[in-house]
């Protein structure tokens, strides 16, 4: 059995903000199924600190970026976990990236703490525990690969997954030495990024291999317009770079375990779900009930929905949104809840289980991103039988199945799926909705192939334990 050892800012049961907390949580369990055991090394935020008394310390750090480091291990939730107690850098009040004035001023030197920590036990190991292959996720745990090359892999590979290229971990030049980073390295082809740093960028270029969390998005970022200022260092590592498309828990999303359950063989049950989601958000749909679980930001598109819900809603559909961010965005959902009462509702903020509700119960989710990188909200809407409407990017195009003549002539299709992302394209798209709904044996056939669509661990999982079987040493 080879050994994987995780490193990561967030980890679902611990900690969440997005998407790579699911996918973190989701990795120990798909790999153990393919011969890898893995560990998962996460800071010990304050919400944390209180599993620390349920582990014993494995690792002492005594100068790590202005005081101790501890490293504790133990079995939480199910999963292989090693804290990073650092409470000069992790006990704080707020998020794991931000505090009530904006984002940790030190950020930088907290989670190059913790990649300084991810490399020396991938290089030396624990006393009971030697990892083969050291995982980093995202910008957060960019420098372990680089601190690996630096000081020596001791013969452990090293893989670094872009979850979202978008955030690289950007510091000024002034702090290379502080972070222990190599001056003959700071230049274009290594660690200088415009100027300064890129905790991203060196994990990019220090990595024995890269992937990125779908196929669509790893060509994607070979452009500039996804690529963000990192399209050239993407193109240089070639056939370096791979894209695995992420899963979801099939057991945490499942319809036949929600309160009104279904299947993909009964599905009798969705038509109750349906009517407690009109009841719960207030209202009265005759057409597709289409649903919005996200965090309200252009990135997402949430900004092309007052423009295109009012035909929506002429043409019989309805809109229940959940999700937070821009308040300018937050604010053009209260008045587009406000001008269609009883056909458009809102709920600010995010509760899982209301979201479990809304997949369970909709017809239709919409998810008019300018850019994905996978996207887990597609999956969800395929698990439950909620047709996707997506754009045409990242892993939406590698998850969705769009509506055609073709697809669906051949009985495949699972959604609907438009490009450009657009208000033009995503007011077509609703069109094209609301006459498949109009068509009961289509949408019940859509809804039959969405839901046999897999969505889990099993294949991915497997490509994973491909990647570090070629990168263990």
């Amino acid at each position: 059995m080879g050994r994987v050892l995780s490193v990561a800012s967030e980890c679902v049961p611990f900690i969440k903000t997005g998407g790579l907390a699911d996918v973190v949580g989701a990795l120990p369990a798909a790999l153990a199924g393919q011969g890898w055991e893995m560990r998962v090394l996460l800071p010990a935020y304050r919400r944390l600190r209180p599993l620390l008394d349920e582990m014993v310390e494995v690792l002492h750090e005594p100068g790590l970026f202005g005081g101790v480091g501890r490293v504790f291990s133990g079995r939480q939730a199910g999963v292989d976990l090693l804290l990073l107690d650092a409470p000069h850098l992790f006990d704080r009040d707020g998020g794991p990236y931000n505090g009530p004035g904006g984002d940790w001023w030190d950020n930088p030197q907290r989670f190059a703490a913790l990649s300084w920590v991810a490399a020396r036990i991938a290089r030396e190991g624990l006393a009971d525990w030697q990892p083969d292959v050291l995982h980093a996720h995202d910008w957060q745990a960019g420098l372990a690969p680089a601190y690996l090359r630096y000081q020596g892999a001791g013969g452990v590979g090293s893989v670094l997954t872009i979850h979202n290229i978008a955030f690289q971990g950007w510091a000024p030049a002034s702090l290379l030495a502080e972070l222990r980073l190599p001056a003959a390295e700071f230049h274009p082809g290594a660690l200088e990024y415009y100027g300064g740093l890129s905790s991203l960028k060196a994990g990019l270029v220090t990595a024995d291999r890269i992937t990125t969390v779908s196929p669509t998005y790893a060509e994607e970022l070979l452009r500039p317009a996804f690529g963000m200022g990192l399209e050239g260092v993407i193109a240089a590592r070639g056939g370096d770079v791979t894209g695995i498309l992420n899963g979801v828990d099939t057991q945490a999303w499942n319809p036949e375990a929600e309160t009104h359950r279904y299947s993909a063989r009964d599905r009798s049950g969705k038509a109750a779900a349906r009517g407690a989601l009109c009841a719960e958000f207030g209202v009265d749909v005759p057409g597709p009930l289409a649903i919005v679980v996200s965090r309200l930001t252009d990135q997402k598109g949430i900004d092309l929905l007052p423009s295109v819900i009012p035909d929506f809603v002429a043409g019989g559909g309805g809109l229940c949104i959940l999700g937070s961010g821009d308040p300018a965005l937050e604010a053009a959902m209260r008045d587009l809840a406000k001008a269609h009462p009883g056909r458009v509702a809102l709920r600010l903020g995010y509760d899982e289980g209301l979201s479990h509700r809304m997949f369970a119960g909709a017809d239709a989710v919409l998810v008019p991103s300018r850019f994905e990188p996978c996207g887990l909200t597609q999956m969800y809407g395929l698990r439950y039988g909620t047709l996707p409407v997506v754009a045409a990017t990242g892993g939406l195009a590698d998850t969705v199945i769009g509506a055609s003549p073709a697809t669906l002539a051949a009985g495949v299709a699972t959604g609907v799926v438009f490009h450009p992302t657009d208000s033009i394209a995503l007011g077509q798209a609703l069109r094209k909705l609301l006459a498949l709904y109009a068509e009961p044996e289509v949408w019940a056939r859509m809804m039959a192939n969405a839901m046999a669509h897999p969505v889990g661990w099993e294949a991915s999982a497997a490509a994973y334990a491909k990647l570090y079987a070629e990168v263990a040493k």
